[in-house]
């Protein structure tokens, strides 16, 4: 009986898998400061690392900011269908090893990863069990307050950045949880009421 309860023990703590959250949001909805907020309270969860083909800022370090790969490499990489998602920005590749992530998983650790809807739904296809968070603005006019709030921006890309959040809302749809960021320490309340269940 001794040796049955310590088998079955070990047993489920081997088979015991992390789990992949996926947090999008559109720009200045808040989400970088949401994710910081929660990853200084529950730093067991761990925040995925991404490939990325561009140059190291000063400070970064390979593997804990990114993998940070040549071109070549990931292009290659790209047709071995060795990432869960990827997607080009201005000039650079930016991809999730699936490799990596399902490792990162079967050694019980719960991930989050911060990306847009495109890649979230990818990730969702090929991972069914990983969970889609989305992080809403209160309205259209107070995320537009917000980006115009900012000064960094001219009308055009402004208006280029609210097309792309109402596609994005419309995506949204298709996540498994939708959190309004209209309060901070609500929003994060809520998160936590998804991932530290």
């Amino acid at each position: 009986m001794y040796n049955l309860y310590n088998m079955k023990k070990d047993v489920s703590a081997e088979n015991k898998k992390g789990k992949l959250f996926v947090l999008s949001g559109s720009s200045g909805v808040g989400k970088g400061t949401l994710l910081k907020l929660f990853l200084e309270k529950h730093p067991e969860i761990k925040l995925s690392v991404s490939a990325t083909t561009r140059n190291p800022r000063p400070a970064e370090v390979d593997g804990v900011n990114y993998f940070f790969t040549k071109k070549e490499d990931f292009l290659k990489a790209v047709e071995k269908g060795e990432f869960l998602e990827w997607a080009e920005f201005n000039g650079n590749f930016y991809g999730t090893k699936q490799a990596w992530v399902e490792k990162t998983l079967a050694k019980g650790e719960n991930l989050i990863l911060e990306i847009e809807t495109k890649g979230a739904l990818q990730i969702k296809k090929k991972l069914p069990d990983s969970v889609l968070i989305f992080i809403l603005p209160p309205s259209i006019e107070e995320l537009e307050h917000r980006l115009r709030g900012r000064n960094t921006e001219d009308e055009e890309t402004i208006q280029g950045r609210l097309h792309e959040v109402r596609r994005e809302i419309e995506c949204s749809k298709q996540y498994d949880y939708r959190i309004v960021n209209d309060d901070l320490e609500k929003a994060l309340k809520e998160l936590e009421s998804v991932i530290c269940f």
